[in-house]
């Protein structure tokens, strides 16, 4: 595979080193492998060439929806199965299943393969969380192995709570929300805030999401995830660490969300203790960084719509506002505020650099969308260089 970002990365590689914490095990917990009926795909060696980019040691893996699932996706699981062997463990496999298809013969097949959590998506699926859930979660406590679910766009209203209160009945289940829990963040945080190993992964695209989560949510149970291959495990892993570091998190809670706390999940273990939210309620941010924030957001929501030339119009004023020179931080922050710790000379104009060449590719890749096309989601702006109060 060859990357397209690949000069933007090297641009921001030598500020990712000094971002990272020393002895961290970096595992990007969301990824996906093989083939999916949108017409994405990714094989191993372009997950691994991803993972190297980013200095990743290891990937949590499951299957894409794959055009072959049927039945109980017996086929694209043992394909990431045997990925998984080949690979020196660098992927940590999760099986896939469909509630409506056997999962929980799937998963006790796959479980006693060497799969070491599950994966389930309710929007691909089409199914509800009430009722066709409750084995899986029972199966998943009883042989104490995580289960990561799609909480993103696209579910019903009633998902949140129905979550909420599968998680409450199975709290010996770990759980891991993609998506930092957007499809119903508050309603996610607020009723699993007791729950001992419910955390919140970070693959979506708009980090305003991701510091209302900081907000939320104890940075003890927040997780580091990516997305591939609709996002890149640089791209995500350079943006969570960008906020840690704006936030002030300490080096041993920064290990853990880019790593360790996944580590303690697959191994059965128990959690770190929480603390209270790092990020604050409110945050005081850059007017020129305010400006492309939301172009690209709207760049974002007309690539959903199907419209891609009209998204590269709202792309091109991004383009413009990245000529608007360094973003200035406020001359007097309210009394408590506390301002962005991470940024460096030029590094502002090289993120907005990179969220716009990866918005570019995006809406070329997608300019003639094939039917029920489940396009990329991490077209996110850079939020890091503000100062909070």
């Amino acid at each position: 595979m060859s990357e397209p970002h690949q000069p933007v990365f090297d641009l921001l590689e030598q500020e990712l080193m000094h971002l990272r914490p020393g002895g961290a095990e970096v595992i990007d917990v969301h990824t996906h492998l093989g083939h999916d009926e949108d017409g994405m795909s990714l094989d191993p060696a372009e997950l691994v060439e991803m993972l190297d980019a980013a200095a990743a040691e290891r990937a949590v893996v499951f299957p894409l929806h794959d055009p072959e699932r049927d039945p109980a996706y017996s086929l694209p699981n043992d394909r990431v199965l045997e990925w998984a062997r080949e690979s020196g463990g660098r992927f940590i496999p999760f099986c896939r299943l469909d509630p409506q298809q056997s999962p929980a013969a799937e998963a006790e097949r796959c479980l006693a393969a060497g799969a070491r959590g599950i994966k389930l998506h309710p929007r691909a699926q089409a199914f509800s969380l009430d009722g066709l859930c409750e084995p899986i979660f029972s199966l998943a406590e009883q042989a104490g192995v995580p289960i990561l679910i799609h909480a993103g766009r696209g579910l019903p209203q009633a998902f949140g709570p129905e979550l909420v209160e599968l998680a409450q009945h199975h709290p010996g289940a770990p759980l891991v929300m993609a998506h930092v829990g957007v499809a119903d963040q508050g309603v996610l945080a607020d009723g699993l805030r007791d729950h001992p190993s419910a955390v919140f992964d970070t693959s979506w695209m708009n980090m305003m999401d991701t510091m209302a989560l900081f907000a939320r949510v104890p940075a003890e149970r927040i997780v580091f995830g990516s997305d591939p291959p609709y996002g890149r495990t640089f791209v995500g892993l350079y943006l969570v660490l960008r906020m840690l570091a704006c936030l002030g998190v300490d080096t041993e809670t920064r290990r853990a969300v880019v790593g360790g706390t996944v580590t303690r999940m697959v191994a059965g273990e128990p959690l770190a203790p929480t603390t209270a939210p790092r990020a604050p309620q409110q945050i005081l941010l850059d007017a020129k960084l305010a400006r492309l924030h939301a172009n690209l957001m709207l760049v974002l929501g007309i690539m959903f719509a199907g419209t891609a030339e009209r998204a590269l119009d709202m792309l091109w004023l991004s383009q413009m506002a990245c000529r608007d020179g360094t973003p200035a931080r406020p001359a007097r922050p309210s009394s408590g505020s506390r301002r962005c710790s991470s940024t460096r000379s030029g590094c502002s104009n090289s993120i907005r650099s990179c969220r716009a060449a990866q918005a570019r590719r995006w809406c070329l890749r997608w300019r003639s969308p094939p039917p029920r096309c489940r396009r990329p989601s991490h077209a996110a702006s850079e939020t890091t260089a503000v100062s909070v109060s």
